[in-house]
């Protein structure tokens, strides 16, 4: 069984946010919901200032406490480290939301057809698509997955449940890397097996010293940071945090 894991190079990142747009096309998440967010850090003082950048994804934690709240098994946690949100189960208590200290779940207020960044009923639309699966409806996203065979991908279900990154289970399960991981032009994400030696994220691991996220706080995230360092008081935010980590 894989012990799937992500490997950022904060060295790397150029903060363009094509993981952001990768993730938001593959997954149709609704407006305003950033399962993959990037950080944009200011520190130091003019003219010694230095910018730098923080993609944040789930952590995928092996001691989840979003795992351990949810009341009726929704999140859950896979095999295979995926850490995994049964929306034909949750019952948007959001408890998952109140334990998680990422700030990574998204909770659909709004009917999600109504929160779409296209009119789903776009009459000018239907010429092109033939009635096919228009450009923001992606039909993997609507089978089930895993050998528990529950629906877990995508995001924009149902109003009143909360949802957030899968990595791409839906891709993951076909041999596939996570949308955010393919579209990086700058290759500072990685994700693979770290129960293999010669995947590339065991390889940079072995290589450069890594940090995870509130590792403190024991929730064994699967997000291994090389390069960089973690935010600390002297990291300004450059802009409106609309995530908070």
């Amino acid at each position: 069984m894989p012990k799937y894991a992500m490997v950022i190079d904060l060295d790397r990142c150029m903060g363009c946010r094509a993981c952001m747009e990768a993730c938001k096309v593959e997954n149709n998440t609704p407006t305003a919901h950033f399962w993959m967010y990037v950080f944009r850090f200011e520190e130091g003082h003019y003219p010694n200032t230095h910018v730098w950048f923080l993609p944040r994804p789930c952590m995928h934690c092996d001691n989840a406490p979003c795992v351990k709240v949810c009341p009726v098994g929704a999140r859950y946690k896979r095999e295979d480290g995926l850490v995994a949100t049964d929306w034909d189960r949750c019952i948007g208590c959001r408890y998952c939301e109140v334990a998680c200290p990422y700030g990574v779940n998204f909770f659909n207020w709004k009917d999600p057809r109504k929160n779409a960044y296209l009119d789903w009923d776009d009459a000018d639309l239907r010429p092109r698509t033939d009635g096919n699966s228009p450009p923001y409806r992606n039909p993997d996203l609507d089978r089930r997955y895993g050998k528990e065979g529950r629906r877990t991908a995508g995001g924009g279900r149902l109003r009143g449940v909360i949802e957030k990154c899968t990595f791409c289970v839906h891709r993951v399960e076909r041999g596939l890397k996570p949308a955010c991981v393919a579209n990086c032009p700058a290759f500072a994400l990685l994700f693979g097996d770290l129960e293999d030696p010669a995947s590339e994220v065991s390889q940079v691991l072995k290589r450069k010293p890594s940090f995870r996220l509130l590792e403190e706080l024991g929730t064994e995230p699967r997000v291994y940071y090389v390069g960089g360092h973690p935010p600390h008081p002297e990291s300004k935010p450059v802009e409106e945090i609309v995530a908070r980590v």
